[in-house]
């Protein structure tokens, strides 16, 4: 029965290719997992800002202000849902750029001009988010 072997440095190579392979797959998942809530994901909640029925609105910037800091990629869909027409999706899009914090630059502009929002709450937490934000900022 003729014997079969594998050369040593042929099957060391291969397990090599075995391991980085796995290994880049692994960092490609560390890269590209998101912050989440609840079992979702940071764009499932950022898609559902966009939902018809406020409640859905209300619950995502709740969900996305527990990520903190991490839910950094919703900033421009919070930005867009600070000029909702409800005061109970403002009020929480607010609290949620709070939560980010100095992440949460780019919305400074839409946060000034929410300081005149016509409900008082929203106001107020605009004014709480700009002073979390930029506290070194002097806010009116």
């Amino acid at each position: 029965m003729p014997r079969r072997t594998q050369s040593i440095p042929a099957l060391a190579l291969a397990l090599t290719v075995a391991v980085a392979g796995s290994a880049h797959a692994q960092a490609r998942h560390v890269k590209t997992s998101e912050p989440s809530f609840d079992g979702r994901s940071l764009s499932s909640w950022i898609k559902d800002l966009k939902a018809a029925a406020p409640v859905t609105r209300n619950a995502a910037a709740y969900a996305i202000s527990s990520m903190g800091p991490e839910a950094k990629p919703a900033v421009p869909a919070l930005i867009e849902a600070l000029s909702d027409d409800e005061a109970t999706v403002r009020f929480p899009v607010a609290v949620a750029l709070r939560e980010i914090g100095p992440g949460a630059a780019a919305a400074v502009p839409a946060l000034e001009k929410a300081l005149d929002d016509r409900n008082d709450d929203v106001a107020f937490m605009a004014k709480k988010a700009l002073q979390k934000i930029k506290p070194d900022a002097e806010i009116p």
